[in-house]
Formats: C-alpha cells, structure tokens, sequence
C-alpha cells in the first residue's frame, strides 16, 4: 500500500524534524502517528498523491507548531543545558575539551538560527529537496536556497571554516 510506503520512508525523518521543531520525544511521536493517519485519510479520500513525501513533511510541519504553541500554553519553556552532557569516550581530556567547546560552539549557532533557517536545513539534512522543501514550508525555492546558504555558511563561519 502507498500509504505504508511513503510513511516508512519518510517517518524517521519527520521524527527527527518534529524533534528539531521543539518537541518532546513523546509529543514528537504522537504528531508522527498523526501524520500517519492523515496520509491514511488523504489518500482514501483520493486526493492529491503528486508529492506526498513533501506533503507528510508539511502536514507534521502544521500538526508539531500546534503541539508547540500547546505544550509552551502548558509550562514555561525550559532552558536547555548549555553543557550538553554526555558520555564520551574519548582517551586525551584535551581532544575532549577542544571537541567539546566545538560542539557547544555549533549547537549554539544551530539553536540561534532563524526557525526558517533551521527548519530548510534540517529537512534538507532529511533528503528533502529544495522543491519539496518548498511545498512542506508554503515558501519558494529561492527563499529555502537563501535559507539553507546562509544556515551552512553560519555553521561553517563557527566551525571556523
């Protein structure tokens, strides 16, 4: 069935997407399902099939800023830990700590991107074409190449490269 096919392709990415959106990974799970049965809905009601990979990208995209605007009605946002801790096994504490201000340095950057950027980056690391892209943020093509562009290009600047 389409349906299975195009939501087995698509929903460890759309996992990671809603993810990246703001949501918890239960809350994140659940727009995923709901995706899911809107596919399963959209195609019996034969709809439109042309893109329907863009169209679950777009269709979590809508469902995951309403399960953010609810979750943050719900409890003040909180702040995410700087530190970022996990384990790492790497054997010389200095490659460690120069990994580690790194990786703090980059997800500063990415957390500081406009959501526009973040978002054509993210889904684009996701496979997602800048047309599909496009279609899933209701944007031209022009504005996700501006997007993504300026988003590499910030990363690399503090990447230092």
């Amino acid at each position: 069935m389409v349906v299975l096919a195009i939501f087995d392709r698509s929903a460890p990415h759309l996992l990671r997407y809603v993810t990246s959106l703001g949501l918890n990974v239960e809350e994140s799970e659940d727009v995923v399902q709901e995706t899911l049965l809107a596919l399963f809905r959209h195609v019996q009601l034969g709809r439109d099939q042309t893109n329907l990979y863009g169209w679950v990208f777009q269709v979590a995209h809508n469902l995951a800023l309403k399960r953010r605007q609810q979750q943050l009605k719900r409890r003040p946002a909180a702040s995410p830990d700087p530190i970022g801790a996990r384990a790492d096994n790497a054997p010389d504490p200095e490659e460690r700590l120069l990994g580690d201000e790194r990786s703090r340095r980059l997800r500063s950057v990415f957390r500081a991107l406009p959501d526009r950027e973040r978002q054509c980056l993210v889904l684009r690391a996701d496979g997602l074409t800048y047309r599909d892209i496009a279609r899933s943020l209701g944007v031209s093509l022009g504005a996700v190449s501006k997007a993504v562009t300026r988003a590499v290009t910030r990363l690399m600047n503090a990447d230092g490269g």
